[in-house]
């Protein structure tokens, strides 16, 4: 009761806010099907997750007659999602956001057999009627970060009963299965699956794809360095890299394409030359301005930064770049991605640095490095560590 009353409080303050009552009445505009069908209710936060369950996805539909029914939050996951996933047996919808009038609403209407929740969406709402309605809900790739685990411990009380709810929880690692369990998961509902960002299926480039990129720039002999992801405070620091390195092309893509303007304004007072549209000429930085390319230019890339990790936000994907035989390099800021960071210098095929120094160093090295030896170890590595999609449906649908 206290929940739902400032979850209505929490919608109430929205509404006033234009901005926040779009993106409110986009996600209580459950659009309903009344197809007598059966459907699995997989529901992810956003791009990062829409991408990472894509294999999981097609195991499902290879291996059952199911319909999925696939919700995200945000804006950028909806249309990422709308674009991956084409299949008629996929139905795509805004999450409710754990309104409990819609909530019971969908539920009467579909047909719901089991729910996955990616990673870390734990809804109240979500799950107590999704358990009333007999239905198994299970948590996937399961994680709980360093600074989540800390604020988790003070609503273990609360946390405890909702999990009571879930069927079973397939977590990323040992210490993400150890932390769910003091946390109020029962020991028996627990397992340590693996990470199924390893499964990631990753686009295929061509040389004339890559090389239209390389003529657009005009970068010629140019080493190609790419910034990815990066967060507010990531640029300065990465300028100050770019200014030591000779013949080099700098492409900047930001996490969030609202921060392109203000990425401009650090550059304006600077020697740098600025890509333009307008303009035609050789030029020093790009600030890419478009959703879902960063990949390709990972695969373009000689020099390959991940971001969020030189500020405190935890890490993107570190697999990303890898996937195209680059050999990342990351800040100390990893605790979305401690088990992969770990395993990747485990493996000897990244770079994590704490200072401008090592930051040097590290490029140097991968200017160096023997391109085999680094596809054997990339290799070995994915190879390695791809279990989880097989692991997750044999336990999920035995």
């Amino acid at each position: 009761m206290i929940y739902n009353f400032f979850l209505m409080l929490v919608y109430g303050i929205g509404m006033i806010s234009k901005k926040n009552r779009k993106f409110l009445l986009k996600r209580f505009n459950f659009k309903f099907f009344e197809e007598d069908l059966e459907y699995i209710w997989i529901h992810c936060a956003s791009v990062g997750e829409t991408n990472l369950i894509k294999p999981f996805i097609n195991k499902i539909l290879d291996n059952t007659n199911k319909n999925i029914l696939l919700t995200v939050i945000t804006d950028t996951g909806y249309e990422n999602a709308k674009k991956k996933y084409t299949d008629s047996r996929i139905k795509i919808e805004y999450f409710p956001l754990d309104n409990p009038f819609i909530l019971n609403k969908i539920f009467k209407k579909i047909k719901i057999t089991k729910i996955f929740l990616i990673e870390t969406e734990i809804w109240k709402n979500f799950i107590d009627i999704a358990h009333k309605n007999n239905i198994k809900i299970y948590l996937i790739n399961g994680r709980i970060s360093d600074k989540s685990f800390k604020t988790y411990l003070k609503f273990k009380f609360i946390l405890k009963k909702i999990f009571n709810k879930i069927e079973l929880f397939c977590m990323q690692s040992e210490i993400d299965k150890e932390r769910i369990i003091k946390l109020g998961a029962k020991d028996e509902k627990v397992v340590s699956t693996g990470n199924l960002k390893f499964n990631i299926e990753l686009e295929k480039y061509s040389e004339e794809e890559l090389n239209e990129i390389k003529n657009m720039y005009k970068i010629e002999n140019r080493k190609i360095f790419v910034a990815g992801s990066t967060r507010d405070g990531e640029e300065e620091i990465l300028l100050k890299i770019f200014d030591k390195l000779e013949n080099t092309i700098l492409f900047i893509v930001p996490r969030h394409l609202e921060r392109v303007k203000e990425i401009e304004e650090l550059l304006k007072n600077r020697k740098y030359s600025l890509y333009s549209k307008k303009e035609n000429k050789d030029v020093d930085i790009v600030i890419v301005d478009k959703m879902g390319v960063l990949r390709k230019f990972y695969a373009l890339s000689d020099i390959s930064f991940v971001g969020g990790t030189l500020v405190n936000i935890g890490g993107h994907s570190l697999l990303e770049p890898l996937g195209y035989n680059k050999t990342p390099i990351f800040g100390k800021y990893l605790q979305n991605v401690k088990y992969i960071s770990e395993k990747i210098l485990d493996y000897d095929i990244g770079y994590k640095v704490e200072s401008e120094k090592e930051f040097l160093e590290s490029i140097n090295n991968i200017e160096n490095q023997n391109e085999k030896d680094v596809r054997e170890k990339i290799e070995k590595f994915f190879k390695e560590n791809v279990n989880a999609v097989n692991e997750i449906f044999n336990l999920t649908f035995k």
